[in-house]
């Protein structure tokens, strides 16, 4: 992590910012994964975001994208490409953090989504992202729902 004093939430917290923000800019404007996370580390304050982390979901997320909106496209109610960029960023990068990153709580994943397009995305968006977020909870993550009583 750049930043010695910056917590490891508050790290995480802001690798997600900047992910979002370079899902944002691949699916907008197209590019190369690795120029973006090259322009992101170089051109950003990335001084308090855990870069190792960032990294690891952007690289993550563009390396499993369709199979991330296959996934996705079963809990919405349009089609992928008319969703808001912010949403279908986010979305993206809750789906892959559900499937991948076991160690991030499930309610983690769905506070940061909903967050995330709070602070982003349309005004309302945040119930939409919520909704499709915490179908996807009980796609990918079962087990964890079902061993604390969650259905």
């Amino acid at each position: 992590m750049s930043g010695a004093k910056v917590k490891r939430t508050e790290g995480r917290r802001n690798a997600r910012i900047k992910t979002m923000q370079a899902l944002y800019q691949i699916d907008v404007a197209g590019g190369d994964t690795g120029a973006i996370i090259s322009q992101f580390l170089e051109t950003q304050d990335m001084s308090r975001v855990d870069t190792e982390y960032f990294t690891t979901l952007f690289r993550g997320v563009c390396g499993e994208m369709d199979a991330l909106d296959e996934a996705l496209g079963a809990h919405l109610d349009r089609p992928l490409d008319d969703l808001d960029a912010v949403e279908r960023a986010v979305l993206r990068l809750a789906a892959w953090e559900f499937k991948t990153q076991l160690d991030v709580p499930y309610k983690v994943v769905i506070n940061e989504s909903v967050e995330l397009t709070k602070k982003f995305g349309a005004e309302k968006g945040h119930r939409f992202v919520n909704g499709v977020v915490d179908k996807l909870a009980r796609d990918f993550r079962a087990m964890e729902l079902n061993a604390l009583g969650q259905k």
